[in-house]
């Protein structure tokens, strides 16, 4: 996998406009991460050589079945600590920012261990 934190942005900013739209242009991945074009379209170079993204012949960008599963994790991390920093009393906008941070920097093991742990009690 390897991803960069970055290109994992990327690929659950893609994810989540298709479920919003039910398709994705360049301009509106640049709109939602708030980068310019040319860095989105670095962006779908690198995953679509690494077999995430394929940039369709109309101009619309899919996730691949590889992509989609890390997209899938990504953003089920990100939603788990939103709603849980939330929880907890952080501001929405801070817990939204700190869960950005955290989804990238927690093992796949650590993740699941602490979903088991709060499912428990």
């Amino acid at each position: 996998m390897g991803l960069t934190s970055a290109m994992e942005d990327y690929l659950e900013a893609v994810f989540m406009l298709q479920k919003q739209k039910g398709y994705v242009r360049c301009v509106d991945v640049a709109e939602q991460l708030g980068v310019k074009k040319p860095s989105v379209s670095r962006a779908v170079k690198e995953l679509s050589k690494s077999g995430h993204l394929v940039k369709n012949a109309n101009g619309t960008l899919s996730l691949t079945e590889v992509g989609l599963q890390l997209a899938e994790q990504i953003y089920e991390k990100h939603r788990f600590f939103t709603e849980r920093l939330i929880a907890a009393g952080v501001d929405p906008i801070i817990a939204e920012q700190d869960a950005c941070s955290i989804e990238h920097a927690i093992s796949a093991e650590s993740f699941q261990k602490l979903k088991e742990a709060l499912d428990e009690g």
